[in-house]
């Protein structure tokens, strides 16, 4: 018999791009609850219940009291994509090639929290470093990033697709977060094995999906003997053996002039570059992803396949 999968909220942007990935697969059921029921309490509660693994695609209060309906029974797994459970210590960190063994914990855990876009650049960036001791855990770092709009929901499309909407947004890029507290913030320190909350500074861009991440990094403030090559190395190393995350030569990336940020718009991999001039004493490394995919849905399918032993 076919596992069933419940994506709660599967009428979101997030819920919406599971559902399409997941359209022609006969090797797993989907339950679903029809648009006009999805406030039914009773129904939800019932279809939680009747799924093997429930991906929930909603906010973080709404993605809590979802956990307590299922919390008397063993049988139902959870992927949550909201940000409520994403450093807490009893759920698996959903992005399987953080580590050797993280693909491992996912498979094995009954709770898998998503990581969200902007950390899985990030956190992608940052880990290997520190798992190779070239990155100190007190480093000052900071993450630079623009996100494709999608990332902010059903609010956010309609008032950038829609010039009539009361809160429509004309503006071709810009910068939010400016109090530096943003939702993600935590899992980066987190899952990035750093000691000092990194400065963050998200933007988003007006087109759909993709995303770039940067993190620049000053060689002389990081370990003895640092350089591009190695960190180059570092991150080729870590990542060796999987066909998700692509760490780009440095002839490919050095032959580079510019990165669109929607070059894996629709696609659930994500490439790494690490840039800058042989001798010089500054790097900037670079993730690109799509918000939507590795950064979200795709990510959370890969988790669902990991747990169902795909």
């Amino acid at each position: 018999m076919a596992p069933k999968i419940f994506i709660d909220g599967e009428h979101g942007t997030t819920g919406l791009q599971i559902r399409t990935r997941m359209a022609d697969r006969r090797d797993v059921e989907l339950l679903s609850i029809p648009e006009a029921e999805r406030r039914n309490a009773a129904m939800r509660e019932d279809m939680l219940n009747s799924a093997d693994v429930a991906i929930l695609c909603l906010p973080d209060d709404a993605s809590k009291e979802a956990v307590k309906m299922v919390a008397g029974n063993n049988n139902v797994r959870i992927i949550d994509t909201s940000t409520a459970f994403r450093i807490h210590p009893d759920w698996a960190y959903g992005f399987a090639e953080m580590d050797s063994n993280q693909g491992r914990k996912i498979k094995d855990a009954r709770f898998v929290a998503n990581p969200g876009c902007y950390p899985t650049g990030a956190i992608g960036l940052i880990r290997p470093l520190r798992a190779a001791g070239i990155l100190p855990a007190g480093y000052p770092v900071t993450v630079n990033a623009v996100s494709g709009y999608t990332g902010g929901g059903k609010q956010m499309i309609a008032q950038m697709e829609d010039a009539d909407h009361p809160d429509a947004i004309s503006a071709p890029h810009f910068l939010y977060g400016l109090p530096l507290t943003h939702k993600h913030v935590p899992e980066m320190t987190t899952h990035g094995l750093l000691d000092r909350a990194p400065i963050f500074s998200p933007s988003v861009g007006r087109f759909p999906q993709g995303m770039i991440v940067q993190v620049p990094l000053h060689l002389d403030d990081l370990a003895e003997g640092a350089t591009l090559e190695s960190i180059h190395a570092a991150l080729t190393n870590h990542y060796a053996g999987q066909d998700v995350v692509e760490v780009v030569s440095l002839d490919e990336s050095r032959a580079l002039s510019r990165i669109n940020a929607v070059e894996l718009a629709g696609k659930d991999t994500m490439k790494l570059f690490v840039f800058g001039t042989p001798g010089a004493t500054q790097v900037n490394l670079v993730a690109l992803l799509d918000n939507l995919g590795k950064g979200a849905s795709g990510a959370a399918v890969q988790n669902m396949d990991l747990m169902l032993g795909a």
